[in-house]
């Protein structure tokens, strides 16, 4: 049935006292799940207010290491369970919290935190929340200025509000005007944006004169929460960042049909000095060579005929004619019991809410099925399918009861 869930510290670690980088001992609710020579206990005391910590106890050497956490600390609970996926990262089920923060992962061995692993020269683990369903993949449409692209989303965003919508962009310059935090960018301090580029929560970032502007990986799981399709006007470089990066995203270049129908449309824009547009033009060049031949986008658009490259670029999204696509829905959360165990199957985990007092036809079951998950720290993990069965199921046959 696969390894059970352990409620409370197993022998090894009741003969050892872990204190945290503060000084205070683990105490109350703790889970152990071993994975190859490194076992991992997570819990905390009984402060339902603190958050999770994470202590590795190395068989290899022998040694305990408290390693960087990464990602967004789940707090305390009425009570854990974990159980291993796959060797590179433990899903996490909390008791008595609400239905969209009941499922959690922590990712030991990802792509992301190897990544970590190797900046840092030193152990990494990071959180990432568990959601239910799939989502659609963002978009990166890019291309030099006055090619258009910025008309193109805005005929997007006024044929489907309810299915778009923009990641804000964190700067850490200070707010103009009528500028508010959060609707036109996200503000704030060089020193925390740096940290968070860091620890990868930015999926593309650049310096402009003297300030940092980039998206964040939250800002676009925001969007996609909302059960839109996030859209990001970004330029060669940031789409290159977005390429290597852990966002599946599908990126399009849009070109103009030539170097001087760019300048054409520059300068009828009125609205900068000819050294400005000298410039543009120079990185327009710069930028095509780029976009058409490094291999970084999925698509190219040539926006010869706007409203010809507006139904191609609905086409390459699966919104075009009547295949026309309905709003997403937004992620639902999994409303478990507060009494509950979990085990393990294949790629299916069984938490059983049953009660054992009660006949065994009484006994219910809720089915993760961890089959095909998308995505991870530094953002969300999708892909959860969830479904609620009992124990005499056609799709449990052959599977020990879980205890």
């Amino acid at each position: 049935m696969g390894e059970a869930p352990a409620f409370i510290v197993d022998g090894l670690q009741n003969q050892i006292e872990f204190e945290n980088g503060c000084g205070s001992k683990f105490k109350g609710c703790k889970t152990t799940t071993t994975i190859g020579d490194k076992s991992y206990v997570i819990g905390g005391n009984d402060e339902s207010t603190l958050p999770v910590e994470v202590r590795i106890f190395d068989k290899a050497t022998g040694n305990w290491v408290t390693p960087i956490v990464l990602g967004s600390k789940p707090n305390l609970c009425k009570g854990l369970s974990a159980i291993s996926l796959n060797d590179d990262r433990i899903l996490i089920v909390k008791k008595g919290s609400a239905p969209d923060d009941c499922i959690l992962f922590l990712e030991v061995d990802t792509w992301f935190v190897r990544e970590q692993k190797k900046i840092r020269g030193t152990e990494v683990v990071a959180w990432s929340k568990g959601v239910r369903g799939d989502a659609e993949k963002p978009v990166v449409i890019s291309g030099p200025s006055g090619v258009g692209k910025g008309t193109l989303i805005s005929m997007l965003m006024k044929e489907f509000p309810s299915m778009f919508g923009f990641s804000v962009s964190h700067t850490t310059r200070a707010p103009r005007g009528m500028e508010k935090d959060g609707v036109h960018y996200h503000f704030t301090e060089r020193s925390i944006m740096e940290k968070e580029i860091k620890d990868g929560k930015f999926v593309e970032y650049a310096s402009v004169h003297g300030n940092l502007y980039g998206t964040s990986i939250e800002a676009v799981e925001v969007v996609t929460d909302a059960g839109k399709r996030c859209i990001l006007d970004i330029d060669v470089q940031g789409a290159r960042s977005v390429k290597a990066s852990s966002l599946e995203a599908i990126l399009i270049f849009i070109c103009p049909p030539s170097m001087k129908e760019l300048e054409t449309r520059l300068r009828s824009r009125r609205t900068e000095t000819e050294d400005q547009i000298l410039k543009r033009l120079q990185n327009a060049e710069v930028e095509m060579e780029q976009g058409k031949s490094s291999g970084i986008f999925d698509h190219i658009l040539y926006n010869d005929n706007l409203d010809g490259c507006y139904e191609s670029l609905k086409k390459l999204l699966g919104i075009d004619g009547a295949a026309a696509a309905t709003q997403i829905s937004a992620p639902q959360g999994i409303d478990l019991p507060a009494d509950h165990s979990v085990s393990k199957m294949d790629n299916k985990i069984i938490i059983n809410y049953g009660t054992p007092e009660l006949e065994k036809a009484s006994k219910r079951l809720i089915v993760l099925d961890v089959s095909s998950l998308k995505g991870g720290a530094p953002g969300r993990t999708r892909g959860l399918d969830v479904y609620a069965t009992d124990s005499f199921s056609d799709d449990l046959n052959g599977i020990n009861q879980p205890s």
